[in-house]
């Protein structure tokens, strides 16, 4: 019932017929994530979960493990791309550190869930132990609870671990069961030989760790997961059963999702795809989820930018069902039948 109304008010605003497209989509999104007709989008929240990767060390990334902590540092000042978009757009940015190998001091933005510091590599022993699993999932968990304690309804998701476009690609390509070839991308900018040699020692992980059941999403995750993509996972689930917006920014983000949805298939309804990275894995991934992404730029930073700049569009969504006038209220005569 209620889907049928808010349709019909879509459907008599003074536009033709699907005239404002995918905005039109999203309305409906919002409005039945809500369970009103006039949704409202209150205290955006931006959570950056951080966490190093043992897999790092063994040669898949341009940059060395220590920009992991050097770039929470950069968010903590102010100074990285997800601080410019975030302020821009009115998002209240919050760092997590999910596991990253650092002693940060305490700071008002950052959130500690240090799991611990840094993965194991997965090449050599599984990338975390089950009870770390299970430890950042409820993290994650604790962590939506706080920031839907502050009134948020609408909360995005964004990481920053080198070496965690390995790890990605590992759980897509187990989930899945897809050749890594597909779902291994340049990650930081990789160059071709890096690539090659990339791709082969994550051949390498996956034959070393054959009998994982790739139908068990825990144990994919415990084996090749990061700290921030568990942790996010978690996050995931805990805003979808409390009924938020879920903003999912790119390939990493997505795939956290894709855990969440083998944990959860309950959590689609609530996903808002906000941008088509390019990292050669996530269209497919996309189309997976049968997800149709806000934004196509050619993006692939990761930090939760996709969902910053996505923002205003969901926020245009919701002005349109709540402001625009009806055929009816404004004197207009509609289509004819």
């Amino acid at each position: 019932m209620m889907e049928q109304q808010i349709q019909h008010i879509i459907d008599t605003k003074t536009k033709p017929l699907g005239a404002l497209g995918q905005l039109e989509t999203l309305a409906k999104q919002i409005a039945l994530i809500q369970q009103t007709t006039q949704p409202r989008l209150v205290k955006p929240h931006l959570v950056v979960m951080a966490a190093s990767h043992g897999i790092a060390n063994e040669g898949v990334s341009a940059y060395p493990s220590e920009v992991t902590y050097q770039m929470v540092l950069n968010f903590l000042t102010g100074g990285a791309a997800i601080n410019v978009f975030t302020r821009q757009h009115g998002i209240t940015l919050k760092l997590v550190d999910a596991g990253v190998d650092y002693i940060f001091d305490p700071h008002p933005d950052l959130i500690d869930a240090k799991v611990a510091p840094g993965t194991r590599s997965f090449l050599r022993e599984t990338a975390m132990t089950p009870e770390q699993c299970s430890a950042c999932l409820e993290n994650g968990r604790k962590l939506v609870a706080q920031v839907q304690d502050t009134g948020c309804n609408v909360i995005g998701f964004g990481e920053m671990g080198i070496g965690n476009t390995s790890s990605a690609a590992m759980l897509m390509s187990l989930l899945l069961n897809l050749p890594l070839a597909d779902c291994v991308g340049v990650g930081t900018g990789v160059a071709d030989e890096r690539y090659t040699q990339k791709l082969a020692i994550l051949e390498q992980a996956k034959v070393a760790h054959s009998p994982v059941d790739a139908s068990d999403p825990m144990a994919v995750l415990q084996t090749f997961g990061g700290f921030e993509i568990a942790t996010m996972c978690g996050a995931f689930l805990e805003a979808a059963r409390r009924r938020m917006v879920i903003l999912v920014d790119g390939f990493i983000a997505s795939v956290a999702f894709l855990c969440a949805h083998r944990l959860d298939a309950s959590v689609r309804p609530f996903a808002v795809f906000c941008h088509q990275s390019a990292e050669k894995g996530h269209t497919r991934l996309l189309t997976e989820l049968g997800a149709e992404p806000l934004l196509q730029l050619g993006m692939r930073l990761g930090e939760g930018t996709g969902c910053a700049v996505a923002y205003p569009i969901l926020q245009s969504a919701v002005a349109f069902l709540n402001e625009m006038a009806s055929f009816e209220s404004a004197g207009v005569s509609g289509e004819s039948a």
